[in-house]
């Protein structure tokens, strides 16, 4: 039976006792802090079990003047890669003692919008901010707020280097590389939401490289991420006899594009071949299974979060390079149909 303190809650003073140590050790086991003896620690573990202990979390930041806290800033959406790098934010935080709380912004805010997200963070006690929010932040408001807070930004870390906008130029490069070493005479692309930084880093690496090959890039075809703005764009390409090859920014844009094309017997990919990018878990059971530029969604969120605390506690906590996308190749991609 569990031993327990008549009339009120244990407390860390109690554990100490009983595990026959001081406060501070308590405290720092109950953090996560390191250079704590694997012996001491398992007798304080033990005692927290025996007692019932439950750290308390407004008491612990009132003792410590820390709040653990990070925040996140999401635009609201249903893509995989959010929930993907939240994965990745929420394991670093639990490893590294921290709590996670989000904040939502609809889908094209003003910079307004996302101010008041970060203020409403910042309120709940968020030490760090992580923005998974792939727009510009020029305005001086929010400039002003990531300088006074530690913020990282997924698709353009707030004093990083352009890794993340060299990331999404090989993105591009991948998948309009692979369908012109197939034969293809050009390649159509099928755009994201303008207002997304990797929408439109896709589309300029995509020209870019067509026009190293002598290539004067078709016109774009413009999707929003959802599969409906896939099958427009899909509709709009299948009344064009000549499109062969398409290079679609989503698994989810792609998803439509291949349903419209089928529907109109130009059936991938033996007249037409598309390649997409995030390969997302539906993407190998796709009929036909999607060619697609993977991305390391969890590795991003992880990243991101050591990142940030790593500022907030002035640290250098060894943050590893995201791994780079890489082109997986199935079954929706083949040379060009002979005419």
């Amino acid at each position: 039976m569990p031993r327990r303190i008549p009339d009120r809650a244990p407390n860390q003073a109690d554990v100490a006792r009983l595990a026959g140590v001081s406060t501070q050790t308590v405290s720092r086991v109950m953090s996560g802090q390191q250079h704590v003896r694997s012996e001491t620690e398992r007798r304080v573990r033990a005692a927290v079990d025996e007692l019932g202990y439950r750290v308390h979390g407004a008491a612990a930041s009132l003792a410590s003047g820390r709040t653990r806290v990070l925040g996140v800033i999401v635009v609201s959406t249903t893509q995989y890669s959010s929930s993907a790098i939240g994965v990745g934010i929420e394991t670093v935080a639990a490893e590294r003692g921290y709590t996670v709380t989000t904040a939502a912004v609809s889908n094209h805010s003003t910079a307004a919008a996302f101010a008041a997200a970060f203020d409403r963070l910042e309120r709940q006690g968020a030490e760090g901010i992580v923005l998974v929010a792939p727009v510009d932040f020029e305005d001086p408001g929010m400039v002003a707020r990531m300088r006074r807070t530690p913020t990282v930004q997924i698709e353009r870390g707030v004093g990083e280097d352009e890794s993340a906008a060299q990331e999404q130029t090989l993105v591009a490069r991948l998948a309009t590389t692979h369908l012109l070493d197939l034969g293809h005479a050009t390649v159509w692309h099928v755009s994201g939401d303008d207002d997304w930084l990797e929408s439109r880093r896709r589309r300029e690496s995509w020209a870019a490289t067509l026009q190293e090959r002598g290539i004067l890039p078709p016109p774009v075809i413009p999707g929003d991420w959802t599969p409906e703005s896939g099958y427009r764009a899909g509709r709009t390409l299948a009344a064009i006899p000549e499109v062969t090859a398409v290079f679609v920014s989503s698994d989810e844009m792609a998803f439509g594009v291949i349903r419209a094309l089928h529907e109109a017997g130009r059936n991938v990919p033996d007249r037409v071949s598309v390649v997409s990018v995030d390969d997302i878990p539906l993407a190998a059971y796709a009929s036909p299974a999607l060619t697609t530029v993977r991305q390391p969604f969890v590795e991003r969120g992880r990243s991101a979060a050591l990142r940030v605390i790593g500022l907030i506690e002035g640290a250098d906590l060894g943050v590893a390079h995201d791994v780079a996308p890489t082109l997986v190749v199935r079954a929706s991609t083949a040379r060009p149909p002979v005419r």
